[in-house]
């Protein structure tokens, strides 16, 4: 988590940290430390660890409840930002953020990117009609899911979309999921509850059955991962024969990473430029005599130092915001 958070930090940033429920007290309480301790973090005060920590099954609800409680969090806490990015400690970027804020400085700030597609054929009997129950919402321990006899009936109200969990939305849309003032997002989140994979689909289905938000989903996650075949279900550990397919996808980032792989050092030397703890950008002030970490000290952080991330990035974009891209939205 430490690396990921190092390899993606930036003062204009924001950032909230999770651990789950199960993980061992000390590591929570050193990873709280860390994080005060540091002078950089300390003098920014843009890196939070969430005090209450939450069980969190995988593909149950309880992903989607602690993802809702770090964005209410964030909204609460500052007014300094306009997407919210989730990643996990096994993410790694793929570009610098000077390259990121510098892109994305100048895009409409009510694009969500967030891969879609309806729920039709055999994933509507996989995936809409069983009922689950998440025991980590019930239980201190956590376990599987739970899965009974009965089976729902398909919505009548709303149309089902599936994809990708992991998302880049906007400040207006999460705002919307939290306050939901015409009730729907909670109407939703009630319905997920017992939901199959639900942080594979609840952002999903409340952006594109909502009107002032339908249009502004584009179809990609910014990611780049690698499924296994068959059955394409679980993403495969990137090593370095992936490296040259990760730059190619012109992504944000990557995923998933086993811990310390040495693709991640090729990635922080070939792509990030990182010597020291932090990925360098215009705001490291310091200077490098005798090997200094130049980010020790921070300077300008408006000012952003693009490189060749920057320009992948926008011929991705150029790509996925194009009418015949835009015209797929939410089908």
């Amino acid at each position: 988590m430490m690396r990921t958070l190092e390899a993606v930090y930036h003062p204009r940033n924001q950032y909230i940290l999770h651990l789950d429920l199960e993980a061992p007290p000390r590591e929570r309480l050193e990873l709280a430390n860390a994080v005060k301790a540091d002078p950089i973090f300390r003098e920014v005060e843009n890196v939070r660890v969430m005090s209450q920590s939450n069980l969190v099954t995988y593909k149950g609800p309880t992903m989607i409840a602690c993802t809702l409680q770090a964005i209410a969090i964030l909204l609460k806490e500052s007014s300094e930002w306009d997407w919210f990015i989730n990643l996990s400690a096994s993410d790694y970027p793929l570009m610098t953020q000077d390259d990121l804020l510098h892109v994305f400085s100048n895009l409409s700030r009510n694009i969500n990117f967030i891969e879609h597609t309806r729920i039709a054929g055999w994933k509507l009997n996989q995936r809409a009609r069983p009922i689950i129950i998440d025991p980590a919402l019930y239980l201190s321990k956590k376990s599987d899911l739970a899965l009974t006899t009965q089976r729902r009936t398909l919505p009548t109200s709303f149309k089902l979309f599936t994809g990708s969990a992991w998302v880049v939305l906007t400040r207006s849309f999460v705002e919307y999921c939290i306050w939901g003032w015409d009730n729907f997002p909670r109407t939703m989140l009630m319905y997920y509850t017992n939901f199959i994979s639900s942080p594979e689909g609840y952002f999903h289905t409340v952006v594109c059955n909502t009107e002032e938000f339908r249009h502004t989903a584009v179809n990609h996650d910014l990611h780049y991962i690698a499924w296994d075949t068959p059955p394409k279900q679980h993403p495969i550990s990137l090593t370095m024969k992936d490296f040259d397919k990760m730059v190619k996808s012109k992504a944000l980032f990557a995923r998933k990473f086993a811990k310390e792989d040495p693709v991640l050092d090729k990635i922080d030397k070939e792509l990030l430029g990182r010597t020291h703890r932090f990925s360098p950008g215009a705001w490291c002030d310091g200077n490098t005599d005798g090997g200094a970490d130049p980010c020790s000290v921070r300077g300008n952080d408006t000012m952003f130092r693009s490189g060749p991330g920057a320009e992948r990035l926008r011929e991705l974009l150029q790509v996925l915001l194009s009418k015949e891209s835009l015209s797929k939205q939410c089908l």
